[in-house]
């Protein structure tokens, strides 16, 4: 199984290109059907329980958009027409982050920042230094361990991606690292929101909770949101602070293997220092600080803040379905047992840490309440 088969991502290719453009259309054209019928499904099954007067829990458009697309992908499949457009999910994606800019304050996302980045230090030292030595423990190569940390600590697919070239990892580790890591935010993404609501978290807590512990921002966002809209934006922040930690992180593991002589030489653009951090820092972050600036100074109307949010909205309603559409879980059990294990390891060490730094800090120290 190649990379390709698991995921593509705007660090191996552009999304879009003039050459091919309408190659795109049959795939996005379905993520919207897809999106569309989780919202009306939504919509349906609440009306259908009041009518019946049934007691049933309200499930957000972004379950059943998800489910919508784990049900095509894993029984009829996708068509190969299809795939690059459903490909684009992680563009709409970035899209949507950049339009959240605008419901947030820019000194909330300092504060809430600064608060963050001390949790995530924790965690991934914590879980980085667990996840290593499992993997030693169960045999994997040093790089696959090393990618299992990375993805697992910081941003899931996209530092795996970053980070390839960088250690110059084997393509099949890669392939690995990719599957442990969507294996494990399908989990998540279906029992963090359960795990929130048992155990009495708020909205604040858990959007924290998601921003930490879910590894790939697709699957952060959706589980936030399956908790409620406002721990959703409070996912998608705290997930963008670890976004910006990226370069960082695979430039500390490029060198390291460099000086163990196990890459013969590092990949282009690792020198100067300053500018491969640039290289690999995920630019949509940018973006979303760029309009919640604007938000902030007042220079956009309450008008255009609505519907920037409605683009959000929108963007991650194809998201959404791009993450049903995305899991093959017959790709993901061919990846053998011993990576899903090591990183199932990594996922429990950082829900249970990041758990404990959120009640913590938002419980005994009340660092951030209110902030979002």
């Amino acid at each position: 199984m190649s990379t390709t088969d698991v995921v593509q991502t705007d660090e191996e290719q552009p999304i879009f290109t003039s050459r091919n453009l309408l190659d795109y259309v049959p795939g996005v054209l379905l993520l919207i059907a897809i999106g569309v019928l989780g919202k009306y499904s939504q919509i349906w099954w609440n009306a259908l329980a009041k009518k019946e007067h049934w007691t049933v829990p309200d499930i957000e458009y972004v379950l059943w958009a998800i489910v919508i697309g784990l049900l095509i992908t894993n029984t009829i499949g996708v068509h190969r027409i299809f795939k690059p457009g459903v490909q684009t999910y992680e563009f709409w994606l970035k899209i949507g982050i950049v339009a959240l800019g605008a419901r947030f304050v820019l000194g909330d996302i300092v504060k809430l920042g600064g608060i963050s980045l001390v949790q995530i230090l924790l965690d991934m030292t914590i879980a980085g230094g667990i996840i290593l030595l499992a993997a030693k423990f169960f045999g994997l190569s040093g790089k696959l361990g090393s990618l299992l940390a990375i993805g697992t600590s910081i941003c899931g697919v996209s530092a795996i991606i970053a980070s390839k070239g960088a250690i110059r990892a084997r393509n099949s580790d890669v392939s690995y690292a990719i599957a442990a890591i969507l294996a494990l935010g399908a989990v998540a993404l279906f029992t963090l929101p359960v795990l929130g609501h048992a155990l009495g978290l708020s909205d604040h807590e858990f959007g924290l909770w998601a921003g930490l512990a879910v590894d790939n921002t697709a699957e952060t966002t959706a589980t936030g949101y399956l908790f409620s809209d406002e721990a959703g934006k409070l996912a998608v922040l705290v997930k963008s602070v670890r976004n910006a930690l990226i370069g960082f992180v695979v430039l500390g593991f490029a060198l390291y293997w460099a000086s163990k002589s196990e890459a013969d030489r590092l990949a282009p653009g690792i020198g100067p220092k300053a500018k491969f951090v640039w290289e690999k820092f995920p630019k949509f972050v940018l973006g979303f600080l760029v309009v919640s600036a604007l938000a902030t100074a007042h220079l956009l109307s309450k008008g255009q803040v609505a519907n920037l949010g409605n683009v959000s909205k929108w963007a991650f309603l194809l998201t959404f379905a791009g993450v049903g559409l995305n899991t093959n879980f017959r790709g993901l059990a061919r990846t053998g047992w011993r990576p899903l294990v090591v990183a199932v390891i990594g996922l429990v060490v950082v829900a249970v840490v990041s758990l404990g730094l959120v009640l913590v800090t938002s419980r005994v120290l009340h660092w951030g309440v209110g902030a979002a």
